[in-house]
């Protein structure tokens, strides 16, 4: 698919449907603009818990370190960051960013209430990073590549501002490895997701939406050749949750 956003012929999903490249972005930003007050809540009954578990894997994988530069891609209500921020200490510096304003406004909210005040908040596109080459030791997105619309240049753009020897991961929902548990997810998913998404934040259609984006991201070995394409070397794939959930993290070790 061309990502052309200018020709009206050129589609993409959002979720099972198919909308014309230019409308995603929109879309996407109107459904976390929804969700946002909503979306720790939501987390936690979505997930039983289970979620901080899968994002304490990374914070440990990460294995930031005093005085390291590091930058949270659709950081959203900013969970990862605040934990890299007290790694990363005073010499660091770890810049929380997400297209979506909403969801920046909680993420600033929240990390307030911890205490966290002065760490740089920024609205960027995942495709197109307004940060020089080589700025980062870490770059991490958590459950956001799956709402990019150009996932290849998005994953070239945050390869692009990691350091000679910097390491990319990503943490995404993914394809369960066991078809036995793969149908009970698609019957958790299409059912209950929808519904706790009306009973709890008043919105059936954007929950819909999130369970179809997850069934159309790709699965753990292309989602590593992608990483490879953008220049990434050492990709290591880590299953969580017999699939449900996978990390990926790749270095840039061009000199």
């Amino acid at each position: 698919m061309s990502s052309d956003r200018s020709d009206p012929n050129n589609t993409t999903h959002f979720g099972y449907e198919q909308v014309p490249v230019a409308d995603k972005q929109r879309r996407v930003r109107e459904v976390f603009s929804s969700v946002a007050s909503r979306y720790d809540v939501m987390n936690d009954l979505m997930s039983l818990g289970i979620h901080r578990v899968w994002k304490r894997f990374v914070i440990d994988l990460a294995g930031v370190r005093p005085g390291e530069r590091v930058l949270d891609v659709a950081g959203g209500t900013g969970d990862l960051t605040r934990e890299f921020s007290k790694l990363a200490g005073p010499q660091g510096q770890v810049i929380l960013s997400d297209i979506n304003a909403a969801m920046l406004g909680e993420g600033r909210r929240r990390l307030a209430d911890k205490g966290i005040v002065g760490l740089p908040v920024v609205q960027a596109n995942a495709e197109c990073l307004p940060f020089a080459d080589a700025s980062f030791d870490l770059v991490t997105i958590g459950f956001g590549l799956r709402n990019v619309t150009d996932k290849d240049a998005a994953l070239r753009s945050m390869r692009r501002v990691l350091k000679p020897g910097g390491r990319l991961i990503v943490l995404e929902f993914s394809k369960p490895l066991n078809p036995g548990l793969a149908k009970v997810y698609d019957q958790y998913s299409f059912k209950l997701l929808p519904l706790m998404g009306k009973l709890v934040a008043n919105d059936e259609a954007s929950y819909r939406y999130l369970a179809e984006s997850i069934r159309m991201h790709p699965d753990q070995q292309t989602l590593k050749g992608m990483m490879e394409n953008a220049g990434l070397e050492r990709c290591q794939v880590y299953n969580l949750t017999g699939g449900i959930v996978a990390v990926h993290r790749g270095f840039n070790l061009a000199a």
